[in-house]
């Protein structure tokens, strides 16, 4: 063992920035790998239609149909008839919201009014249909 005097004693005063700098490049890497991921969501086929586009400034839950005929929402997936049930909990602090529905465009139309109808049931009061714009 060595010995030491009290001369070798000082308070080291710089912070070694190096492996925080390298934790936050990994988590930024993180971040703009799974983001796209989390906007994209249930894979859909949407129908084309000529219409304006929807306002972005303007927060709207959106629930998704996809070609099974399931409803999803908040990362749930539900049948029709599940969804008429949970509706009103799920959608009870909307707020004058709207919701935007995604459905597929290989579904048939029944399935869609019967969402519709389930949000009117729940207490929505404006709801839209997404739809891809028509190519020229």
């Amino acid at each position: 063992m060595a010995l030491s005097n009290g001369s070798d004693r000082r308070l080291m005063s710089e912070i070694n920035v190096t492996p925080l700098v390298d934790v936050m490049l990994v988590l930024l890497i993180v971040f703009m790998v799974t983001a796209p991921m989390l906007q994209s969501g249930i894979n859909v086929q949407l129908p084309t239609a000529g219409t304006a586009p929807l306002d972005k400034g303007e927060k709207a839950v959106t629930i998704t149909v996809d070609r099974d005929g399931m409803i999803h929402l908040n990362r749930h997936a539900f049948t029709i008839k599940q969804f008429r049930l949970r509706a009103p909990t799920l959608l009870s602090e909307l707020g004058g919201r709207p919701v935007y529905i995604r459905g597929d465009s290989r579904i048939s139309y029944g399935t869609i009014i019967s969402a519709m109808a389930a949000l009117k049931a729940a207490g929505v009061e404006r709801v839209g249909l997404v739809t891809e714009p028509l190519r020229d």
